[in-house]
């Protein structure tokens, strides 16, 4: 590496080069700081988040590249990496430096975007912490891949390991990863979401407390929780009762005698639905209660009545008070609920009773 020659003066490498490098970081700083705090003024007062995300992904591997650009330049100006073993390592540091600061941009861009959109995206709202785990690890795995092929190490047989290993792994964690899968599939398909009731085809049924990468916890109404492997729950029929809304119909199955005057009873029986809807928290006050007379039972003619309430568990409450206050009207309006009735004929050839003299 050769002098430098200024006015006759001779300066040596060692005294011209850090010089060189000082005064190039740090007008690259002070023009860092004046142009990025205009940028940052500006997206701070757009609505877009991405431009936001954009400039704190860029703040720190920026600062990292202005150190970077000041070796290159020395290295492009005075030719130094070439003429001693020394310098040769310190151009390889940065190089690695410059591959360092591309993955802590993308892992930063990617970690901005998750916060910024975890409450719109739902796989992001329920498991952005897991989100984020495998996207920094695909990061930083690409990124260690790259700084080792820039040093001439092959990374074809890393490859081959990797491929080997996480077939290995597979096949061990076979169940735990059926579970993993088929939360991917509940987060993206969603046929249920926190917050809903459910009733699944075993029985079970409570309300979505969680829906994790394994399992999904249910609570039931006696505040028990029920642990469901999501492989279970993808496997099994569903049913959701806040799905495609919370207010629902409740059918309550009635009966009334024969020889009762059913338009009469029709009436009667709304009249309650109604007052029961619009006095008992968890009815819909404004739906027109009905019934419909379906069949011609042994002793009794049977009818369903439709109401309406908010959301299931309000149905229990409903039913209740709905009965009661049914039965009573039925009482005061002379309107008979059978008993169950059986009526016998025979004559006195085949009569079944023997009865003596």
């Amino acid at each position: 590496m050769k002098n430098l020659s200024i006015f006759g003066l001779q300066i040596v490498p060692a005294i011209y080069m850090p010089i060189v490098y000082f005064a190039w970081v740090s007008v690259f700083l002070v023009l860092k700081k004046l142009i990025f705090s205009k940028i940052q003024k500006f997206a701070q007062r757009t609505t877009i988040k991405l431009d936001d995300i954009l400039v704190g992904a860029l703040d720190l591997p920026l600062m990292l590249l202005i150190f970077v650009s000041g070796a290159f330049f020395i290295d492009k100006a005075f030719g130094f990496s070439a003429d001693s073993e020394l310098l040769k390592g310190v151009s390889v540091v940065f190089r690695a430096t410059t591959i360092i600061a591309v993955i802590i941009f993308f892992d930063r861009l990617f970690k901005g975007l998750i916060n910024a959109y975890a409450r719109k995206v739902t796989i992001l709202k329920d498991s952005g912490g897991v989100v984020h785990i495998i996207t920094r690890s695909i990061v930083v795995g690409l990124g260690i891949l790259i700084l080792l092929d820039s040093f001439g190490v092959s990374i074809t047989p890393v490859l081959a390991s990797l491929g080997i290993g996480s077939l290995a792994v597979a096949l061990a964690l076979q169940p735990t990863l059926e579970n993993f899968f088929s939360g991917i599939q509940i987060i993206i398909d969603r046929p249920i979401t926190v917050g809903q009731y459910i009733r699944l085809e075993s029985g079970e049924e409570g309300y979505v407390e969680k829906v994790g990468w394994r399992s999904t916890w249910v609570r039931q109404l006696p505040n028990n929780v029920v642990v469901i492997p999501n492989k279970v729950l993808v496997g099994s029929r569903v049913l959701n009762y806040h799905y495609p809304e919370k207010e629902m119909s409740v059918k309550i199955q009635a009966c009334v005698h024969y020889d009762s005057d059913l338009d009469h009873v029709e009436k009667v029986t709304i009249e309650v639905g109604k007052n029961i809807l619009k006095t008992v928290e968890g009815g819909v006050g404004e739906f027109e209660p009905f019934i419909r007379y379906h069949t011609f039972n042994d002793s009794s003619i049977d009818f369903t009545v439709i109401l309406r309430v908010n959301e299931f568990v309000d149905s229990y409450l409903i039913k209740h008070e709905f009965i009661k206050a049914l039965h009573k009207r039925f009482k005061e309006e002379n309107i008979t609920i059978p008993y169950p009735i059986r009526t016998l004929d025979w004559n006195d050839n085949s009569s079944p009773i023997k009865t003596s003299k």
